[in-house]
């Protein structure tokens, strides 16, 4: 089994029905690949940077890139899908390596 991913999910509302509709069947269907949700979020405030403020962060931690791949490929799943992609907009979602310390990415490369 490989590495936990975490995927980034920061995302607006765009249409309300549809994003109730993939939230409803999502957690079993997150689950059922291994996946967990680890936070959730409501936009409150830019500190620093310049990506535009999303109304939303989802967090979800999957036990490794291929669990994260099959719930995002599977043909059973393509009408759950097409509810998040028509229930939002301004979508970022973004994978990162689940690290134990900052080690591996402040190692210098040879």
């Amino acid at each position: 089994m490989g590495m936990s991913v975490y995927a980034l999910n920061l995302f607006d509302v765009a249409n309300r029905d549809e994003y109730l509709a993939y939230s409803k069947r999502s957690v079993a269907e997150v689950a059922r690949y291994g996946g967990r949700v680890v936070a959730l979020g409501k936009y409150s405030d830019t500190i620093e940077g310049e990506v535009a403020g999303r109304q939303v962060l989802i967090l979800v931690e999957w036990p490794d890139r291929a669990a994260f791949d099959g719930y995002c490929n599977d043909p059973t799943l393509a009408d759950l899908h097409a509810h998040r992609e028509n229930g939002t907009s301004a979508y970022v979602w973004q994978l990162f390596d689940r690290l134990d310390d900052l080690r591996p990415v402040l190692k210098l490369e040879a």
